[in-house]
């Protein structure tokens, strides 16, 4: 048995311990692995209205060609930032990817009101196989080491959401020996010529279609078009605002949105629990550090502090 084959099994079997109803689609490569993988009955999808959305086209595909059924929404910028203070107030961050989250909610929100109570997500898959592009250019030894140690420290936010909204979340790529199978793969074989996930892609390429197989890699708010939500929030803050902001509050705003977000946090959340003596306390905000990563306010550790 080779090496794909190995993966497609183990793959398999995390799956049949991780049933869900229902799957997160966005018609990139992970979910639509695990909806071949899995068959789940329906595909969830949502994008932000009038913006460009390639995930709306890739998970329709995908559906139809698994014969799954799809429901889409399309979200408004008006939903979006009424939106904000809970998805805030749930994950008690004023992260600069919370665009990221509101698609997240929107989708299990769609699924709880379709009556599906168990969802399928890809998390992990990025990490494991080197999906991000930051990934790929760094030497094999330090590959190892770094997606090693992202594995004992992850976290993902779909699980705190989906515990808000009462979806339970199912993450087949973070079953416990899926997670030991994909340590152990060589980085040779995660990336190749530039490319992430290049063994995933390998191993299922014959068995979906070639445009999602070597679909680059996007993050959610790209796909799903809430990007452009990044533009319309920075441009609700004056630059006076901002720049009073930054003299009077004691953390280092990275940009107006980041501070957008923050007062919404100020408001729902409350004051930043401030990091122990015997914790790790971010630069920018004061809080416990997570090992690379400040859950409270977003703040990451430069790359060669990872390795």
């Amino acid at each position: 048995m080779d090496i794909y084959e190995q993966l497609r099994g183990k793959l398999k079997e995390a799956v049949e311990r991780s049933r869900a109803e229902g799957i997160l689609l966005s018609g990139g490569l992970d979910t639509s692995i695990l909806a071949f993988v899995a068959r789940p009955s329906v595909g969830f999808t949502v994008a932000l209205k009038d913006s460009t959305a390639f995930d709306l086209d890739y998970s329709e595909k995908i559906a139809k060609f698994l014969g799954i059924q799809h429901e889409r929404m399309e979200f408004t910028t008006e939903e979006a930032l009424a939106t904000l203070p809970e998805v805030i107030g749930i994950l008690k961050t004023f992260d600069l990817a919370l665009p990221n989250d509101l698609s997240l909610y929107f989708a299990l929100k769609l699924a709880r009101e379709n009556r599906i109570c168990s969802v399928m997500t890809g998390d992990g898959a990025d990490e494991l196989f080197a999906g991000y592009s930051y990934m790929a250019g760094l030497p094999s030894k330090d590959l190892e080491r770094y997606i090693r140690k992202l594995s004992q420290n992850w976290h993902f936010s779909a699980g705190y959401l989906g515990e808000a909204l009462d979806v339970e979340i199912k993450q087949p790529f973070l079953d416990e020996d899926f997670v030991r199978f994909a340590l152990e793969i060589k980085s040779e074989l995660k990336v190749k010529d530039g490319v992430g996930k290049y063994i995933l892609r390998k191993s299922f390429e014959d068995l979906i279609p070639a445009e999602i197989v070597w679909r680059r890699k996007e993050p959610i708010e790209y796909g799903s078009g809430s990007t452009k939500l990044h533009e319309i929030i920075d441009n609700m803050v004056t630059d006076t605002e901002f720049q009073s902001a930054r003299k009077e509050i004691d953390i280092k705003f990275i940009n107006k949105e980041h501070f957008f977000y923050w007062r919404i946090y100020n408001e729902v959340v409350g004051e930043i629990s401030k990091a122990r003596d015997d914790e790790i306390r971010c630069p920018c905000c004061g809080a416990a550090m997570g090992t690379y990563h400040c859950p409270t306010c977003g703040f990451s550790c430069p790359l060669k502090e990872h390795l």
